[in-house]
């Protein structure tokens, strides 16, 4: 997710509060606003057709008809919840090949989740129910429809000491208007992973995931932290993962705090230091802790994965940008990290940032990691006539999926860095 090489022609990539009630008082109902960019893009033939072919447009149809019928904003609340929760579900359980694939797509397939995802949450941006609606109202169903059906309300470990624990982020397919049939593996792997065992050689560790947005506003407003901060006290290992370079992984040293611009799936550009709480203490770059050294060496699958150590920054005292081969120097300014300058990059920075908040630099191993980005098969390359699959796409999907398994098992099996 580095706006650079989008430039260059390759595709970049990759909780709890409380549920109460806003107040209301008297409010009137207020007009329903116009889906927003995101959603209009659903009516697309794609879009359509991996609905379909998963199964996954009768989640959305329920869940239109279970929303006319709430006579209330509480009962319209109980109807998100249960439905935003579902579809997590839903969507793990069709990965893991649980249940009825529900269409001839393959299981592994990420896009069902995001296309009906969006299809319940235009639903609520364009309801307008007989009772008063306020605007905060639909606000705080929209936000709870996008945690709950993004698996970050779904992060449940086991208690005691007898099993460890690994937390994996991943996002939904973005840059859809240069091929709206694209797919993230990112997204793809939190799905087949969430849940699941890894036997390390100190015992079996859990792994729980969760999905996030392509969208600025998101990370803005505190998603990364809210859905992390009660969990990475509790973990073992933290991996954020996200989709990059072409026939490559790569383990992202450094993170920088710059915002580069490039749209994300609104169409909207920020280019500015990442916000973040107490900005006054903000470092410009923060570092993983993964083992990198230990990953790269690893026999891990088929795609080569290297120790990224590049970044972009403004020397002390300078005024231009320059690259820098192995890693910032002392006093700089960043402009891009090792993952750019794209939502891929704060993520890892955010996450990174609030393990050295939390005071466990130094004892939780977590970081960034970039997957190859997800091809289609040769024949079939062109966005306006292509198939939406093919089998060499489907290929390269599970062998990033199973390739990132193994990289948290040899991640899991070694000493923290940093």
């Amino acid at each position: 997710m580095n706006s650079i090489r989008v430039r260059i022609g390759v595709l970049g990539l990759a909780l709890l509060t409380g549920l109460s009630a806003p107040t209301t008082g008297a409010a009137a109902a207020e007009t329903a606003p116009a889906p927003t960019v995101e959603e209009q893009r659903l009516d697309r033939a794609v879009p359509q057709e991996i609905l379909r072919r998963s199964g996954f447009d009768a989640p959305a149809q329920r869940f239109a008809r279970d929303l006319d019928a709430a006579h209330s904003y509480a009962q319209a609340r109980r109807v998100v919840l249960r439905e935003g929760r579902a579809l997590w579900r839903r969507a793990v359980d069709r990965a893991q090949g649980r249940g009825p694939a529900g269409g001839d797509l393959s299981r592994d397939d990420d896009r069902p989740l995001y296309w009906a995802r969006l299809s319940m949450t235009r639903e609520v941006h364009t309801w307008e129910p007989g009772f008063g609606l306020s605007e905060a109202q639909r606000a705080a169903l929209l936000d709870l429809l996008e945690r709950t059906s993004r698996g970050q309300t779904d992060i449940r470990y086991p208690h005691g000491d007898g099993i460890r624990r690994i937390l994996v982020t991943g996002f939904d397919p973005f840059t859809l208007d240069r091929d709206i049939r694209i797919s993230n593996p990112s997204g793809a792997t939190a799905l087949a992973l969430d849940g699941t065992v890894i036997e390390t050689e100190d015992g079996p560790a859990r792994v729980e995931t969760a999905v996030f947005p392509v969208r600025w506003r998101d990370f803005a407003d505190g998603t990364v932290e809210r859905t992390l901060r009660p969990y990475l006290r509790q973990v073992d290992l933290f991996t954020t993962v996200s989709q990059g370079r072409v026939g490559r992984f790569d383990i992202e040293r450094t993170n920088g705090a710059w915002r580069g611009g490039f749209g994300d799936n609104e169409n909207i550009g920020r280019t500015e230091t990442i916000p973040v709480a107490d900005p006054a203490s903000q470092p410009q770059w923060t570092t993983t802790t993964l083992p990198y050294a230990k990953i790269v060496a690893a026999d891990t699958g088929r795609f080569p994965v290297y120790d990224n150590t590049s970044v972009t920054e403004i020397p002390a005292g300078g005024t231009q940008a320059v690259v820098r081969p192995d890693g910032p120097t002392p006093g700089s300014t960043a402009r891009a990290g090792g993952g750019g300058d794209y939502l891929s990059n704060e993520i890892a920075y955010r996450a990174t940032l609030l393990r050295d908040r939390l005071g466990l630099h130094g004892t939780l191993p977590g970081g960034h990691v970039h997957t190859p980005v997800l091809q289609f098969g040769a024949g079939n390359t062109d966005p306006a006539t292509g198939s939406v699959t093919d089998p060499e796409f489907v290929r390269n999907r599970l062998d990033i999926i199973a390739q990132v398994r193994t990289i948290l098992k040899v991640a899991a099996d070694s000493p923290v860095t940093g």
